[in-house]
């Protein structure tokens, strides 16, 4: 399948190569900059109260003429031209628009800016990676961050992308107990790994409990976008825990973001048995809740477990899903995802590949990084049951990026949303390209509205909105980065714009950019439903 090869995208003729349109779309800027507008309709009426001197009309910032313009919440898939003004999409449009300078998209398609909702980079250099895959918003939202206003202050006016968090009940469990809890970076991301205490294990007494509710109240207050919680990095959180937790985010309209309990930690419940934990404590509270990576924490019961989920969302839940495009899943080797890896056979620790060096472990190797601590991917899942979970068009795409270290990571960090793009929709014919799209823009921003009303105005190319916008060549996108080499940009995404200003421009990254900004919850007044929890 050929995304790009029918309609109206087909009947503009033959393109003309990548680096050419680049070139003709840098030179058509520069002149159109230079000359002035050329003529054609108005980019919209002025601002009220205008500006002194200006009448009726005023020229749009920039006009993108030409392209595919791709939305997939009205559904348009037709050759338009888009005018931006003060960051926002002012027209979009079949005649000309007047515009101070004009940006030629022939052959491209104009879709809504890539939000992914579950990137743990948040630092300068993943955030460059996530922008070439054509990433405007990157949310960490499974583990959370904490304390959330510090977390946010420190983003202010240096961030390429948009950028936002939930609060971590890891952290404010912690907290709550007691704990010094450490960081994994400097930008308050909080650590997966070892802790030096119990605190990851133990039971809460009931004066900790009341403590982990008031902090997580906390950070809601502060702007947190829910409350992330990975159960499977917190073995002792009990069920009645976690059904208090659901309660602090039901009385709050905040949506709980879950990496789920290990299956072996439920008798007989199988894999199946975690979603189905999640599931009630959202019927009995009214919580909203997204269960994170369903791929590789369903594996091969993802079927099942999916039909689950929109089984609950039939009968009134509030219930979603994420996937990301890839076989093999990552987390820190110190963490109590491995405390069970003891004594496993040799088969088993050569699906582990450290991605410091990206060498493949051994008995002795996995028991020496396990002391030494660091990142680690898990191979092995199967590439025909991902594709399957992937392409639903209910699942959310997400990458679940970690950050780049001395250019190591895993790949997904760098190539989710052009994989998808490219291998799922244009190579595999898996899904088409407008169903792709809305697991990238309007589905996680759809799921964000209820805690962060600005995203009614993101994932959407349409007046009005937020001018985050991602223009690529539907005939040559996909990933680069591979396992050996993950620090390889995405290729075929030309240029992406965040609130109007290009971070990447001409398939290049554009130095100094920091036009991000914050996503946040609505805050101490956002008290939306009455809940006995």
């Amino acid at each position: 399948m050929r995304i790009g090869d029918g309609g109206e995208a087909a009947r503009r003729g033959p393109r003309a190569p990548a680096a050419r349109r680049a070139g003709g779309a840098r030179a058509m800027l520069a002149l159109t900059a230079a000359l002035g507008a050329s003529a054609g309709a108005a980019c919209g009426p002025a601002p009220d109260p205008a500006p002194p001197g200006a009448t009726g009309d005023v020229s749009c910032d920039l006009v993108i003429t030409g392209g595919r313009v791709m939305d997939p919440e009205s559904g348009l898939d037709a050759v338009r031209n888009v005018g931006i003004r003060d960051g926002r999409i002012a027209a979009v449009a079949d005649e000309p628009l007047d515009g101070r300078a004009t940006l030629d998209a022939a052959g491209l398609v104009v879709a809504p800016g890539f939000i992914d909702l579950h990137a743990h980079g948040q630092d300068p250099v993943s955030r460059r990676f996530q922008a070439r895959d054509g990433v405007t918003t990157a949310l960490e939202l499974e583990i959370g961050v904490h304390p959330v206003a510090d977390w946010y202050a420190a983003q202010q006016g240096r961030a390429l992308l948009n950028y936002g968090a939930s609060v971590s009940h890891q952290a404010a469990r912690r907290e709550a107990m007691g704990s010094r809890f450490s960081r994994l970076n400097d930008q308050g991301t909080f650590s997966l790994g070892a802790t030096g205490d119990d605190t990851l294990y133990r039971e809460l007494t009931s004066d900790e409990s009341a403590a982990l509710a008031a902090t997580l109240e906390r950070g809601l207050d502060e702007g947190a976008l829910g409350v992330g919680v990975g159960l499977g990095y917190t073995p002792g959180a009990t069920h009645a825990e976690l059904l208090r937790v659901f309660g602090v985010a039901a009385r709050r309209g905040a949506p709980v973001w879950v990496h789920l309990r290990s299956s072996d930690q439920f008798r007989r419940g199988g894999r199946i048995a975690p979603f189905q934990e999640v599931v009630a404590n959202a019927a009995a509270t009214g919580a909203s809740v997204h269960v994170v990576h369903l791929n590789s924490t369903a594996a091969d019961a993802a079927e099942e477990a999916l039909r689950l989920l929109r089984g609950a969302r039939a009968r009134g839940l509030d219930v979603t899903t994420e996937a990301y495009p890839y076989t093999a899943s990552a987390s820190l080797i110190e963490s109590p995802l491995f405390d069970a890896w003891e004594g496993q056979s040799d088969d088993r620790y050569a699906t582990l590949q450290w991605v410091a060096t990206g060498e493949r472990l051994t008995r002795e190797t996995f028991e020496r990084r396990r002391r030494q601590g660091g990142w680690v991917i898990m191979h092995g899942r199967s590439e025909a049951l991902n594709e399957w979970v992937t392409s639903q068009p209910d699942v959310i795409v997400a990458s679940d990026g970690i950050p780049f270290a001395d250019g190591r990571a895993h790949p997904r960090g760098a190539g989710t949303f052009a994989r998808v793009l490219g291998r799922y929709v244009r190579e595999r014919g898996a899904l088409p390209l407008m169903a792709a799209l809305a697991k990238m823009t309007w589905l996680p921003a759809r799921r964000l509205e209820r805690i962060a009303p600005e995203m009614a105005d993101r994932g959407r190319v349409r007046p009005g909105a937020v001018a985050d916008l991602t223009l690529f060549d539907p005939a040559e996108v996909i990933d680069r980065a591979t396992y050996e080499a993950p620090d390889r940009y995405s290729t075929g995404i030309v240029h992406v714009l965040v609130g109007g200003a290009f971070v990447v421009r001409d398939s290049a990254l554009v130095d100094g950019a920091a036009p991000g900004r914050p996503i946040r919850g609505r805050g101490p007044n956002g008290r939306p439903v009455d809940s006995p929890w």
